[in-house]
């Protein structure tokens, strides 16, 4: 597979930087940013290599008592993406050498570069890696900058919930809707010994076990 020619000896590499995404193992985004960091390192290819990022957002996880609890969450999973230097091709392209492509997409648990399919000498197909448009970085690592921490809650319809704060404290019921975008949900209690629809905050309740 040849991508751009590697430079002679003593030649310094000249590019620019371009972001490309890594699929990866599923739970095996950290371990691959590790190796690849320490590989690029230990094979003085960080000229080449630049950047390693799995983005992550805030979230707030509120917990079985009611409690919240302040915490990451990876945006993507199973994917990690990688900054590369990439050199303009004859044909206006930008791509990267192939040094760079083995270490890459030798590290342990990387599947594969996110790219196009293309065919090869003999039917055989092979990706390959294109680099992200400025556009498209700018999504992917704003949302990072600017997301408010989203909620997440340990509770689904058929949930037992007892009230912890509100008017409705000490009041039993059974969720019957989650909204984590409005960190809320919607429950049945029994009020006058009738089952009464009531919405409610994820902080004034809590599951009971």
């Amino acid at each position: 597979m040849t991508y751009s020619a590697n430079p002679v000896e003593g030649e310094e590499f000249v590019g620019r930087p371009c972001w490309y995404v890594l699929q990866v193992a599923s739970g095996c985004e950290q371990k691959v940013k590790s190796t690849l960091e320490q590989r690029s390192r230990t094979l003085d290819m960080t000229e080449r290599i630049l950047q390693v990022a799995i983005p992550h957002a805030p979230v707030v996880r509120i917990r079985k008592d009611g409690s919240r609890q302040n915490a990451e969450e990876k945006i993507y999973p199973g994917y990690v993406y990688v900054q590369m230097l990439a050199v303009a091709t004859e044909e206006g392209q930008w791509d990267i050498d192939d040094e760079a492509w083995q270490l890459v997409r030798n590290t342990p648990h990387v599947i594969n570069f996110v790219g196009s399919q293309q065919l090869r000498a003999g039917g055989r197909s092979h990706v390959k890696p294109m680099p992200l448009s400025e556009t498209e970085v700018e999504r992917v690592f704003q949302v990072v900058i600017v997301e408010e921490p989203k909620v997440k809650v340990d509770m689904a319809p058929g949930d037992l919930i007892l009230v912890i704060a509100g008017p409705f404290k000490d009041f039993r019921g059974e969720v019957v809707e989650v909204s984590p975008e409005r960190s809320k949900l919607k429950a049945l209690l029994s009020i006058f010994g009738r089952e009464t629809p009531v919405e409610l905050e994820f902080t004034q309740i809590q599951k009971e076990s």
